[in-house]
This record gives structure tokens, C-alpha cells and sequence, in this order.
């Protein structure tokens, strides 16, 4: 299929602490890989995959930054443009869960886009005997600030294409985020409430 039929190019970006599973996430996503011996991102990654959501085709640009405090100075230009992010937090580590306001407040900072769309992960749900933060506070820290919400594992796959395709799927429903004047000819295909679909806990 020709890039014609594309509805439009998303910037996405996957943050949190350092450890939490984040360039995990976006190899089971792109290339459906796990490999738990995967080094420490060091600066950015960048991967591009098209998803088809409720009958539209979009391409992603997927940004992964590093969560180590030394990379920092990437900031501003990483956050710049961005329609969606993934907030990735531990759920077998309550200090990723803690810091989480911290992330929250860089992407406020530097983001230049006021509706941008927000996706909380909880990963490494299939930790379970190593739980240190319930759904129920991932629940109500992603209502507290108007986030959507899943839980998901990197290694099972669980969860991960559903975090995806719920952030674009949101997304395609804020036109202001990512119309131009090239697609006003465009009309969206009718988008049915995503809640429960993937069996997640998404909301906004």
C-alpha cells in the first residue's frame, strides 16, 4: 500500500525512568522482539511503524529517550511537535511509579502542544509476585491527570499493541493535534468507543 492511503505522520514518545522497559516496549511493538538482555538507551531511538485504527492508516515516528539524568540536555527538541506519549513506569517498582510527577512536569514543560494525548503504562505486569504498585493506583494516578491506561508486559506482549493503538486511536479524535491543511478533504471513519476493547482500563 502506497503512502497516499496514510492519513497522517504521528510523533509519539515513550518516557519514565531509566529500567522501566521503555525501548522493550517499542521492539515488541515495531518488530514483535523481546530480548531481556537489552543495554541502557543511550541518547535516542527511533523507530517508524504504520497501525490501521478504526479504518485509518497512520504512520508513527517512535521516539525512545534515555531515563538517565546525563542524556537530559536532548529535552526540548525530543518533546517538540509531539502528538502522543507513553508514560512507562514499573509496576515491580514503586520508586518508577513515585517519579512519575517528575516526568509529567518535563513534558509540560517542553511540550508545544496543549492537547497533547497521554497513554500510562504500568509494565511488567507478568511480575506479578513482584508487585509493588497495585492497578488501582495506576488507575487513579492516570484519572488524576487525565491520562488513558493499561497495564502491559514487554515480555508476554501483553497489553503493548492495545497501548498503541488506544493512544492513536485518541489522537485520530483530536483533529486539532494533527490536521493540516493537506487533509481537510479527509473525513475520519466513524471511531467507536475504545473502553474495554483491548480489555484494558482506558479512559481519559
Amino acid at each position: 500500500m502506497d503512502d497516499d492511503s496514510i492519513l497522517t505522520t504521528l510523533k509519539i514518545l515513550i518516557i519514565g525512568e531509566s529500567g522501566v522497559g521503555k525501548s522493550s516496549l517499542l521492539l515488541r511493538f515495531t518488530d514483535d522482539t523481546f530480548d531481556p538482555e537489552l543495554p541502557a538507551t543511550i541518547g535516542v531511538d527511533f523507530k517508524v511503524k504504520t497501525i490501521t485504527v478504526d479504518g485509518n492508516r497512520a504512520k508513527l515516528a517512535i521516539w525512545d529517550t534515555a531515563g538517565q539524568e546525563r542524556f537530559r540536555t536532548l529535552t526540548p527538541s525530543y518533546y517538540r511537535g509531539a502528538q502522543g506519549v507513553i508514560l512507562v513506569y514499573d509496576v515491580s517498582n514503586r520508586s518508577t511509579f513515585t517519579k512519575l510527577d517528575i516526568w509529567l512536569n518535563e513534558l509540560e514543560t517542553y511540550s508545544t502542544r496543549t492537547e497533547i494525548i497521554k497513554m500510562l503504562v504500568g509494565n511488567k505486569k507478568d511480575k506479578e509476585d513482584r508487585r509493588d504498585v497495585s492497578v488501582e493506583e495506576g488507575t487513579k494516578f492516570a484519572r488524576k491527570h487525565s491520562m488513558l491506561f493499561i497495564e502491559a508486559s514487554a515480555k508476554t506482549r501483553d497489553g503493548v499493541q492495545c497501548a498503541f493503538e488506544e493512544l492513536v486511536e485518541k489522537i485520530i479524535q483530536t483533529p486539532g493535534l494533527w490536521e493540516v491543511d493537506d487533509y481537510k478533504g479527509i473525513t475520519v471513519s466513524e471511531t467507536r468507543s475504545s473502553n474495554g476493547r483491548c480489555g484494558g482500563y482506558c479512559f481519559i
